[in-house]
């Protein structure tokens, strides 16, 4: 038994990063960055915004991921999933600003929608990697994070499909909203 346990240690131990590649890869990141960034100069007008966010969003995950590799805890593993929903929200919001009027607010309503639903997964994951609880307290935290996760997945996705009816006018998005009521159960 002690021998299984000195292997395993080893083994995860050759998993961390030293300190020196630690500083490498944040260097790498940061230069991939940087050459990113400057590919997107020469674009112009929402183009280079898109680019640009997306340019920071992979940065942002990269350093998450490093952080990860360095302390592979259920905190740094939300951390990196959060950051993951995160920068994609941007980056979809930002592409939305190619469009105007109800388009553009339904592009953003389902870019806050799939954030939403990312985090909330994230959420959930971490309720059930949590270490250190009984079987009854872990599967009664997961209950509750599957529970508060549909209910605020539920009401994001309400929201996008009601942005959807402001397109339309008197019955048409009367019909509309009470039918995106009657599928999210608002």
């Amino acid at each position: 038994m002690f021998a299984l346990c000195a292997a395993a240690l080893v083994a995860t131990s050759s998993f961390a990063l030293t300190s020196a590649e630690h500083k490498a890869e944040k260097h790498r990141i940061e230069a991939d960055y940087k050459a990113a960034k400057a590919a997107c100069k020469s674009m112009k007008g929402n183009a280079k915004d898109v680019c640009e966010k997306e340019a920071k969003g992979h940065e942002k995950v990269a350093l998450a991921e490093l952080e990860y590799k360095q302390d592979a805890s259920e905190g740094k593993r939300y951390k990196l999933a959060k950051t993951k929903a995160d920068a994609d929200y941007e980056i979809a919001k930002e592409r939305c600003d190619d469009q105007a009027g109800n388009p553009k607010d339904v592009c953003k309503k389902d870019a806050k929608a799939a954030h939403v639903k990312a985090v909330e997964a994230a959420k959930v994951a971490e309720a059930r990697n949590e270490a250190g609880k009984s079987p009854a307290a872990k599967a009664a935290d997961v209950a509750e994070a599957r529970k508060d996760a549909a209910a605020h997945t539920r009401e994001a996705d309400y929201k996008a499909a009601a942005e959807r009816c402001d397109a339309l006018s008197g019955d048409a998005k009367s019909a509309c909203v009470d039918d995106a009521k009657r599928k999210f159960g608002q």
